[in-house]
């Protein structure tokens, strides 16, 4: 390209940081080139100068200067992703709690894993390309949970309601309610957890511990809901930050009730013997409300894993609406 451009930015562009955009338009021009080009004040957007950090939307107008070689170097090609194989496309459609133009709300199963990483081939980031539907955009992660964790998972339809959903999540507007079973049963029957967290590193794998010193604010909220004599607790977490594994410490460490089925957190404590009791990890994402990109909230809840479904029967357990409610944090002084 030899001469200056003047480019719009279209519908699927809008809410994209310049950078991104322009990464997706000229993939040759190099981050500082682009910096460069900013400072110099040759790109503009409707006119004005700005930073690579600036969102675009619709319809606004970008001035590309001369680029030269740059744009005519053809891109290195790279091999496209497998997509999700037929039967991961048909599994996660089927795991579709909510579905509307901006959000997708899955139940996750326990045991699979919500991105790849070492040895790990089959995840919920790499079957995304099944929950297109009539959308142009890929569809976004905005949130993550444990490999062993079920329940409610977040993901964007577009790049301005992952935006949206994301900064939810960081002032705290979003609100997740978790479902536990543990082993024992929590005295005072409900609480604040304040424990703050420190990552450790370890042969087998990073975990998280208690750290008065060096640790992050961890904030959980807790109820007990019923219980099984004094051999098990379900429980309603409200994990109020969200640090790694923050509800799997904060109930092991500071209720010394963990998890059923956590033996990263709780050792041989974490599990009972007798039929109809999994050795899984007993956690669930049971509901979430989100600020809607389009306005107002949504609300989803998951229906609780059968390895769960199946340890409560085993125990006399009986669910109730009422356990969907979410902590009143203004009354406990967190709001």
């Amino acid at each position: 390209m030899t001469g200056v451009q003047t480019l719009t930015v279209e519908e699927n562009e809008a809410d994209l940081r310049l950078d991104r955009w322009f990464k997706q338009r000229f993939p040759n021009v190099t981050h500082g080139r682009l910096q460069k080009l900013l400072r110099t004040g040759q790109i503009r957007v409707d006119g004005g100068r700005v930073k690579s950090s600036t969102r675009l939307q619709l319809g606004q107008t970008v001035r590309i200067p001369p680029l030269g070689d740059a744009v005519k170097e053809k891109p290195k090609r790279k091999r496209p992703a497998a997509g999700p194989s037929k039967e991961d496309a048909e599994a996660i459609q089927a795991w579709v709690l909510h579905r509307d133009k901006h959000i997708i709300v899955l139940n996750k199963p326990a045991g699979l894993a919500v991105q790849g990483g070492s040895g790990t081939k089959r995840h919920i980031d790499g079957m995304l390309d099944a929950l297109r539907f009539d959308a142009e955009e890929r569809p976004r992660l905005v949130h993550r949970l444990d490999r062993d964790t079920s329940g409610v998972l977040l993901v964007a339809r577009t790049a301005k309601a992952a935006r949206v959903m994301g900064e939810s999540f960081k002032s705290k507007q979003t609100r997740k309610l978790y479902w536990g079973l543990v082993v024992g049963v929590p005295r005072p029957s409900h609480g604040v957890i304040d424990m703050p967290l420190a990552k450790l590193p370890g042969k087998r794998g990073e975990r998280m511990v208690a750290d008065d010193d060096e640790g992050k604010r961890a904030v959980s909220v807790y109820r007990v809901l019923e219980t099984a004599g004094r051999k098990v607790a379900w429980l309603a977490i409200e994990p109020i930050t969200g640090r790694t594994h923050q509800i799997r410490v904060h109930v092991a460490d500071g209720l010394e009730t963990p998890i059923l089925g956590d033996g990263k957190y709780g050792g041989q404590e974490a599990f009972l013997e007798g039929d109809g009791i999994a050795r899984q990890v007993h956690l669930h994402a049971r509901s979430v409300r989100v600020p809607h990109p389009a306005g107002g909230f949504l609300e989803v809840s998951a229906p609780m894993p059968e390895h769960m479904e199946r340890t409560c029967r085993t125990l006399g357990l009986i669910a109730d609406e009422e356990y969907d409610q979410f902590s009143d944090l203004e009354g406990l002084g967190l709001a």
